[in-house]
């Protein structure tokens, strides 16, 4: 079974000197695609690009809260981003192959400046556009789990999402899980230190987790300070089935249809 990296940034400029024969090498371990989160607007039509020069590469929508206050969040502005969203799904639906399959990275985040308010208000645009377009949702959560939960309860995203490097408890996870997110799972179960997180992937069903790396970032233990990179999913994947006591194989095969399910991949 092949598999398949739902968050990996791998349009950042950190992958600029060696990105084809890194995806090569990627591919050859049996990793055969892999999901490029949208930032912020300027970054949207490279994504695309990328998604041309390699087909196995897919791509989504969205502001990351990290760059909400670096652009204009007034209500033409983001009118403006709708519209240009709707002109690049429209465009990639003509193709052979649609690569865009997911709206975001959208999410809240406490440990950065942006109003909690501000957040929540994009949040809420993500999720409409979400569903007007029938894609699923791409989220950050960091320290915002309960307001994740709630907002969500009054204003569903109606075709799923996956909540990005999970690391919350069993129950949230479970609540999370009942409202139709998947949980991506990545290098941070490789730490000691991350004893919620594994135990949290110990236990949740296994139909609802995705692979991930978020490359360049979130290094496994041991490579701090190094470019992770979509190479290590095996490696993620291998862990994973060890925290479960489960085969690799398993693990490999539940997961791939799970994001096929998702990301309504064929």
């Amino acid at each position: 079974m092949p598999f398949f990296d739902s968050h990996c940034h791998f349009d950042f400029a950190e992958f600029d000197a060696d990105r084809t024969q890194l995806w090569q090498r990627a591919m050859a371990l049996g990793v055969n695609g892999l999901l490029v989160p949208g930032i912020e607007p300027a970054q949207w039509p490279a994504a695309q690009t990328l998604s041309r020069q390699l087909p196995e590469c897919y791509f989504a929508l969205g502001i990351h809260p990290w760059w909400i206050s670096k652009i204009a969040t007034d209500p033409l502005a983001l009118h403006f981003y709708a519209y240009q969203m709707s002109l690049l799904l429209d465009e990639d639906k003509t193709s052979n192959q649609p690569h865009c399959i997911a709206i975001g990275e959208a999410g809240l985040d406490k440990n950065i400046d942006t109003p909690i308010e501000q957040q929540l208000d994009l949040l809420d645009w993500h999720i409409d556009l979400a569903n007007q377009f029938h894609l699923p949702l791409i989220v950050h959560s960091v320290k915002t789990h309960n307001e994740l939960i709630a907002h969500c309860k009054k204003n569903p995203p109606l075709y799923g999402g996956v909540v990005h490097a999970f690391s919350g408890s069993y129950e949230t996870a479970m609540q999370l899980i009942d409202m139709g997110f998947y949980l991506g799972v990545g290098g941070t179960i490789s730490y000691d230190r991350a004893q919620k997180t594994r135990a949290t992937f110990a236990r949740v069903p296994l139909e609802s987790v995705l692979l991930e790396t978020d490359a360049p970032d979130m290094p496994l233990c041991g490579e701090q300070g190094q470019r992770n990179s979509p190479e290590n999913l095996p490696r993620i994947a291998q862990l994973f089935a060890e925290l479960r006591n489960e085969s690799v194989e398993t693990i490999t095969a539940s997961v791939w249809e799970n994001t096929r399910r998702l990301f309504a991949l064929a």
